[in-house]
C-alpha cells in the first residue's frame, strides 16, 4: 500500500436522497450512524422524485414508487452508492437489481394531528388536511362529520395551513415530525387501535445494489430484526392485497421478541365499513404471517372495499 493511499483513506460513500428537509434530516442521520459504527465517511446525494415535482394528489397517482424510483435509477447507473427511503414509500413488488439492505429502528409509528384542539373537540364541519385516504377513511370513523381536505407540500407547508386558519388541523406522521424536532407541536397521537398506520410508517429504508456485496455487509450493521419482521409482515399484507400506498389500507406489527402481532384493516373511503383482522406468529414467519392475514380479509370482503372510490 502507497503512502498517497493511506493519506487518502477509505473512499467517501454516496448516499442518495430527496431533497425535502424530510428526507435530507433522515438520510443525515443514518449517514451519522453508519460513520459512528464503521468509521466509512458519507456524503448526501440529492435526488429530485416524480413525487416531488408532480401537483398531482398522491391518491391520484396510486402513489407506488414516486418518491423512490428515481433514487433507485441512481443506485442501478452507479451514481450513488445507497439510498435511504422512508419505508413506507417502497412498492411492493421487489426489483431484482436492489437489495434491502437494512432497516434501522424504527420510529413512532402512529399519525398525529397538529392544530388547537384533539380530534374530539373540533367543532362538526371543521376542516383537516390530510393527502391520505387511508386517514380519511379512518377518520371518518371517528369524526364522519368533519371536513376532510386533500394536501400535499412539505410539514412546514401543511402546518401553514393550520396557523393560517386555513385549516382546523393537519395529519402527519408523529416519526417525520419528531424527526423535524415539531413534535410539541402535536395536539394528539392516535393510537393504532383507532387509527392503524401506514404498512412501514416510522420506518426507514437502506438500499444498495443487489451485486454490491461488500457494500451490503457493510450496511447491515445498521439493521434492526425486529423492525424488519415488523415491516415484512405489515407489506406481505400490502402485497397480497395488491394495493399500493395511497390505499385505504392500515397495518401495524409489533415484534415482542418471539411473538409478532399483527393487525391489519382495509377501510370503505366513506368510513361505514372496514374489514380489519389480527393474527400473531413467529417472528422468523412474518412474510407468511402477512399473507395468511390478507386472505382472510379478502374472504370476508376486503377486495371490494378496495376497489371503491378513494379520492
Amino acid at each position: 500500500m502507497t503512502e498517497s493511499m493511506v493519506k487518502a483513506g477509505p473512499r467517501v460513500l454516496r448516499l442518495g436522497t430527496r431533497r425535502s428537509l424530510m428526507a435530507t434530516t433522515q438520510s443525515q442521520r443514518v449517514a451519522d450512524r453508519l460513520t459512528a459504527l464503521t468509521g466509512r465517511p458519507v456524503e448526501l446525494v440529492g435526488v429530485t422524485t416524480f413525487g416531488d415535482v408532480t401537483k398531482a394528489h398522491l391518491a391520484q397517482l396510486g402513489g407506488t414508487g414516486v418518491f423512490v424510483s428515481a433514487l433507485r435509477d441512481k443506485l442501478i447507473e452507479g451514481e450513488i452508492d445507497f439510498a435511504v427511503h422512508s419505508l413506507k414509500d417502497l412498492p411492493t413488488a421487489s426489483d431484482p437489481r436492489i437489495l434491502l439492505a437494512a432497516t434501522p429502528p424504527r420510529d413512532d409509528p402512529r399519525d398525529a394531528l397538529v392544530g388547537a384542539a384533539k380530534l374530539a373537540d373540533l367543532r362538526p364541519g371543521d376542516k383537516v388536511g390530510t393527502g391520505s385516504p387511508r386517514r380519511v377513511a379512518q377518520l371518518r370513523v371517528l369524526r364522519p362529520d368533519l371536513d376532510y381536505v386533500p394536501i400535499r407540500g412539505n410539514a412546514d407547508t401543511r402546518i401553514g395551513k393550520v396557523t393560517s386558519g386555513e385549516l382546523a388541523a393537519v395529519v402527519l406522521a408523529a416519526a417525520g415530525l419528531g424527526r423535524l424536532g415539531r413534535a410539541a407541536e402535536i395536539s394528539e397521537l392516535f393510537d393504532v387501535a383507532d387509527v392503524l398506520p401506514a404498512p412501514g410508517q416510522g420506518a426507514l429504508a437502506v438500499e444498495c445494489r443487489a451485486d454490491d456485496h461488500a457494500l451490503a455487509e457493510l450496511l447491515a450493521v445498521l439493521d434492526d430484526a425486529r423492525t424488519r419482521a415488523a415491516v415484512i409482515a405489515e407489506r406481505a399484507v400490502l402485497a397480497a392485497l395488491e394495493a399500493g400506498c395511497s390505499a385505504p389500507v392500515g397495518a401495524y406489527a409489533s415484534d415482542e421478541g418471539h411473538i409478532l402481532n399483527l393487525t391489519a384493516a382495509v377501510v370503505a373511503f366513506d368510513g361505514t365499513r372496514s374489514v380489519r383482522k389480527s393474527t400473531a406468529g413467529d417472528p422468523s414467519a412474518a412474510m407468511e404471517l402477512g399473507r395468511d392475514l390478507a386472505a382472510a380479509m379478502i374472504a370476508e370482503g376486503a377486495g371490494t372495499l378496495m376497489g371503491e372510490r378513494t379520492h
